[in-house]
């Protein structure tokens, strides 16, 4: 299968992957919480918008947690084009594996997506 259509990848530049970037985040980012997420940002130079996501154990099962991160990257890969160059990272709370990808980009998308 080839990149998604229109721009909507999700490409490994556009990822978190080293524990020190979700450390940096964890002091230095700015914290929000929602009803069912707690999201961390912070300013980047990288030019574009990095996520990483944080689902713990104590939310269900892999399935559970998996399906909640599919959903998070699914609004990231859909509405990145809308937000300013950040690194994010977004951890699910209780009651999170219940969420559709509606109410997940509603959530998120009070507080990633730049207003014009």
């Amino acid at each position: 299968m080839g990149p998604a259509a229109g721009g909507e990848s999700f490409p490994k530049r556009a990822r978190l992957t080293k524990r020190s970037e979700f450390l940096t985040l964890s002091r230095e980012g700015k914290r929000v919480h929602t009803s069912h997420f707690i999201v961390l940002s912070k300013g980047n130079n990288v030019g574009l918008s990095r996520l990483g996501i944080t689902v713990t154990t104590r939310i269900g099962n892999a399935a559970m947690r998996n399906r909640i991160k599919r959903l998070v990257r699914e609004f990231f890969r859909r509405h990145k084009q809308m937000m300013q160059a950040h690194d994010i990272v977004v951890i699910a709370k209780q009651g999170a594996d219940r969420l559709s990808l509606g109410e997940v980009a509603a959530e998120l998308g009070r507080v990633l997506v730049r207003r014009s």
